[in-house]
């Protein structure tokens, strides 16, 4: 059940009537959409984490008690509202840093091609006309799918940590290096052999010149 809840869109449906909130709810859920519904574009701000002044109803700030940490995928509001219009509330998303990425779409019940022209301006999405159909929710899932995307894609990417291992070819260089070492020893003997030879025969030699240039005295005894 949870991974099923993660997955669906949440979507934000702002009317002042019940009748009509019930209706665009009933055709969210169908639609496999997570519904919060809310009854005035004041609490709509609410909801997202965004306070008005009382000082300067113009100015927004961020409420760190309220609901910061939930998803929206896309608002849906009613244009015709006492207090905040659904054109106001619009204004107001748009205008914030942090929810401006926020589909917005307005639906009311009168055709007013100034109003719907006025709202598609200010970045509105999509603007229906009452009652909304099962068949205008299927335009909703592009924007909201877009939405979807670009919050995954913000997300931080975990760097796996690298492990270098050495090289097979090291190993071969080491026992080619150990195999090369007799080698050299076996040619330095072969080469100290034949010196040494020539060496000995020197002084063999010698030691016959000096036996022949010594002069032979017969029965002759040294003592000391």
């Amino acid at each position: 059940m949870g991974v099923e809840t993660e997955s669906k869109f949440h979507v934000l449906a702002v009317d002042d009537s019940l009748f009509d909130r019930k209706m665009i709810e009933r055709l969210l859920q169908k639609s496999s959409c997570q519904v919060t519904t809310v009854d005035s574009g004041s609490k709509a701000l609410e909801f997202l984490g965004l306070r008005v002044d009382d000082n300067d109803p113009n100015a927004l700030s961020t409420s760190p008690q309220i609901h910061q940490e939930v998803e929206i995928n896309l608002i849906i509001t009613d244009y015709c509202m006492p207090g905040m219009t659904g054109y106001d509330l619009l204004k107001k998303v748009k205008e914030s840093a942090a929810f401006r990425s926020i589909p917005v779409v307005i639906m009311s019940s009168e055709n007013v091609p100034a109003r719907i022209s006025r709202c598609l301006e200010e970045g509105a999405e999509e603007f229906f006309l009452k009652p909304v159909k099962l068949a205008d929710l299927t335009k909703l899932k592009p924007h909201m799918m877009k939405t979807k995307l670009k919050k995954e894609s913000e997300k931080p990417v975990a760097i796996e940590e690298i492990v270098v291992s050495k090289p097979e070819i090291e190993k071969e260089e080491d026992s080619s290096v150990i195999e090369i070492l007799p080698l050299h020893q076996e040619l330095e003997s072969e080469q100290l052999e034949p010196m040494l030879c020539s060496n000995k025969r020197k002084a063999m030699e010698e030691v016959i010149s000096t036996d022949r240039s010594r002069p032979k005295y017969n029965d002759i005894t040294t003592s000391v």
